[in-house]
C-alpha cells in the first residue's frame, strides 16, 4: 500500500500556502491563485514552472477513490470511498427537490456506540483529515456533475456533517475542513448551506463557538436521559441538563434555529409522555424538531413507526406550537439512509 508522504494541498489553509510560498523564495500573493486553481478549476496558465513543480514535488492532490457507487430508486446515490491507507468511508449524494445534499462521514466508524445507528456496531478506527472530508465532498460533486442532465442540479450542493463519525469528537480536524469548505476563494459555500450534526458530545459542543458559522443539530431521540441513555450511551457521561446548558450558549445567526432531529422508534419514544417533555424542553427554544422514522439495519431490533403513527406524532407536537418536520426517507433501499452506514 503505498501511504501519502507529502501533505495534501487540500489540507492547506489560504494563510498556510501563503507561508509555504514565501518560505520557498515565491510570491505570497499567488495563494489565491492557487485556491482558485484548485477548487474553481481555474487555469493554471498563470503560473511559472517553477511554482507548478514545486507544488508537485511538495503536496499531493490525492481524492479518495470511489470503490462503488450505488443509486438508489429515490435517485440517492451512496458512495463506498477509500482513503490512501486502505481504509474506507460511505457518502451519501440525497436529492431533493433541485438540489443536493452531501452527507459527509468525519471518522471511520464512531466512538459513540448509539443503538440505532449501523455505524456504531463498527467501533471507531480512526479520525478523517479535514483533506479526507473536503475530498469526499468533491468527488461527490464531481459525480454529480458528470451524471445530471439539468444544469440546475448541479449548483454547489450542500454538507451536512451526518455520516459516520461524530463530527465534534474529530473538532480539530473538522474546524479545519469547515473554514476551507466556507472560504470564498475554496469551495465558497455559505453558512447556511452546512450542518454539523452531533449526538451531544459535550466536550466539542463547549466549543462550538470556535467554529465557522454554520447550522447545528442535535441527535435528540428522546426528552428523557433513561430513555435517551439506551440509544446514545454517552448521555450517562453527558445528561441532557449539560447538553442543554452549552446549547443555551450557542450564537445563532438571525433566524437561525438549532435543529433536534428525533428517531422515532415504534412504541420506544412515541408517547403522549414523549410530546409533553419535548414541549416542556423546546417549547421556549429556538427550536425545529425533525421527525426521522427509523430505518431498519441488519441485526437491529427496533421497529419503524407506521406512517399513521409519524402523523400522529407530528400532529401532537404542532398542536404544541413546536415546528415539526418529518424528514423524507432518502436511499433506505440500498441501505444509505440515517443511522445506515458503515464501512
Amino acid at each position: 500500500m503505498n501511504l501519502q508522504t507529502r501533505p495534501s494541498l487540500y489540507a492547506q489553509s489560504l494563510d498556510e500556502i501563503k507561508d509555504f510560498l514565501v518560505t520557498h523564495d515565491q510570491s505570497r500573493h499567488l495563494a489565491p491563485l492557487i485556491y482558485e486553481s484548485l477548487y474553481k478549476k481555474a487555469c493554471t496558465q498563470q503560473f511559472s514552472e517553477k511554482t507548478i513543480k514545486l507544488l508537485e514535488e511538495k503536496f499531493d492532490r490525492h481524492l479518495p477513490e470511489i470503490v462503488s457507487a450505488k443509486k438508489a430508486e429515490d435517485g440517492t446515490v451512496k458512495f463506498l470511498m477509500q482513503f490512501e491507507d486502505g481504509k474506507k468511508v460511505e457518502t451519501v449524494l440525497i436529492p431533493f427537490f433541485k438540489r443536493f445534499t452531501v452527507c459527509l462521514s468525519s471518522q471511520v466508524g464512531c466512538a459513540m456506540k448509539c443503538s440505532f445507528c449501523y455505524t456504531g456496531t463498527q467501533g471507531l478506527t480512526r479520525h478523517l483529515k479535514s483533506h479526507e472530508m473536503i475530498g469526499q465532498y468533491l468527488q461527490a460533486k464531481k459525480y454529480l456533475e458528470e451524471n445530471s442532465a439539468d444544469d440546475t442540479s448541479v449548483m454547489t450542493p450542500n454538507i451536512v456533517l451526518m455520516g459516520q463519525g461524530e463530527p465534534l469528537h474529530n473538532f480539530d480536524e473538522v474546524k479545519k475542513a469547515l473554514e476551507i469548505m466556507l472560504n470564498p476563494l475554496g469551495l465558497a459555500l455559505g453558512p447556511r448551506q452546512i450542518t454539523l450534526s452531533t449526538a451531544g458530545f459535550l466536550p466539542g459542543l463547549k466549543r462550538f463557538h470556535d467554529l465557522p458559522k454554520v447550522n447545528l443539530a442535535l441527535s435528540l431521540h428522546s426528552p428523557f436521559n433513561d430513555v435517551r441513555k439506551t440509544l446514545i450511551p454517552i448521555t450517562g457521561q453527558y445528561p441532557l441538563e449539560e447538553i442543554f446548558n452549552a446549547l443555551d450558549e450557542v450564537k445563532l445567526m438571525k433566524r437561525q434555529f438549532v435543529t433536534y432531529e428525533y428517531l422515532l422508534i415504534d412504541g420506544l419514544n412515541d408517547r403522549d409522555e414523549d410530546v409533553d417533555e419535548l414541549y416542556r424542553l423546546l417549547g421556549k427554544r429556538k427550536a425545529i424538531i425533525n421527525i426521522i422514522p427509523f430505518n431498519p439495519f441488519p441485526g437491529s431490533s427496533f421497529k419503524r413507526p407506521s406512517s399513521e403513527k409519524v402523523d400522529l406524532f407530528k400532529e401532537k407536537l404542532v398542536a404544541k406550537n413546536l415546528r415539526t418536520l418529518i424528514r423524507t426517507t432518502k436511499g433506505s433501499d440500498i441501505l444509505a439512509a440515517c443511522g445506515q452506514l458503515v464501512s
